[in-house]
């Protein structure tokens, strides 16, 4: 997978010719990495459960020489209005479903959404494995999964978890003090880290209750001035600069923005860099 990979929250309500566009942009700039989800549909102006996996379907349908460009990635076991299910029966159905609005024989990296509190790992790692020995499945990841959630379901599992995806960015610090990254490390699992940019707060600058604290923006923009570069590309370049060696998902759907997205990868943040962003995102130093 590239360092970069492009996600598909937002992909949403558009007419084919746009959305082809996106996808070739975000590949012909090294995002071959395209994270969707059945679930994706239901926000962002969507109007149902599915429409961001069928409308990649449509993209593939009209230009099938993209899907061998790039790493398919979708998840499941979100199940509005339940909300969670991960039960065998469910997960296979969920499968074939998202194979069909995808119009793809294999999905390359399957990931359970959230945990389904009320499915046993073992059940999901089974209906995981079916999948995977049908030729439906190549590899499977987590999202949103604690360190014990993770060791549970990969203890079931007849092969490895290939990723696991927590939202981490310089104002949302939480994988590198929880055990995610450290566990990615310790099981060579890829971090695909959502919402690298904060939502898009850490580009807009706007501190708040809810965003980024002045002393982070203020961070970041004294490094944007120095290596000339974006808040975007700052904030990129402080998750692609861990040694767990996170993935960001750039969730732009505007072709600029991806590719101003790659500035990024000219960006070489030091360990003091770093410290000072973690600082400034905490507020207190550290010990």
């Amino acid at each position: 997978m590239g360092p970069l990979g492009f996600g598909c929250w937002r992909f949403v309500s558009f007419q084919v010719d746009h959305p082809q566009q996106v996808i070739e942009t975000a590949l012909d700039n090294g995002m071959n990495l395209i994270d969707t989800a059945d679930v994706y549909g239901l926000d962002w102006g969507g109007t149902h459960f599915g429409e961001a996996e069928e409308l990649l379907g449509t993209v593939l349908a009209a230009a099938p020489s993209l899907r061998d460009r790039m790493v398919l990635a979708t998840k499941g076991g979100i199940t509005p209005p339940t909300p969670y299910n991960s039960g065998s029966p469910h997960l296979r159905q969920a499968i074939d479903d998202s194979l069909r609005r995808l119009q793809a024989d294999t999905i390359d990296l399957y990931q359970i959404h959230r945990p389904d509190l009320y499915t046993h790992p073992a059940e999901v790692a089974d209906a995981l494995a079916t999948a995977r020995d049908a030729g439906k499945i190549r590899e499977v990841g987590v999202s949103n999964h604690t360190v014990a959630q993770t060791r549970a379901l990969a203890a079931h599992l007849p092969f490895p978890l290939a990723t696991t995806q927590p939202e981490f960015s310089a104002d949302h610090l939480d994988p590198m003090f929880d055990g995610t990254f450290d566990l990615a490390m310790e099981h060579n699992l890829v971090p695909l880290a959502w919402s690298p940019i904060g939502g898009g707060r850490l580009a807009l600058g706007v501190p708040g209750p809810a965003g980024p604290t002045q002393e982070l923006l203020a961070t970041i923009d004294r490094l944007a001035e120095r290596e000339g570069t974006t808040r975007v590309a700052i904030s990129l370049a402080f998750v692609l600069a861990h040694p767990a060696a996170p993935i960001p998902i750039v969730g732009s759907q505007t072709p600029e923005r991806i590719i101003d997205a790659t500035k990024a990868l000219s960006v070489r943040l030091d360990r003091n860099d770093c410290y000072d962003i973690i600082e400034a995102s905490t507020g207190t130093p550290m010990p």
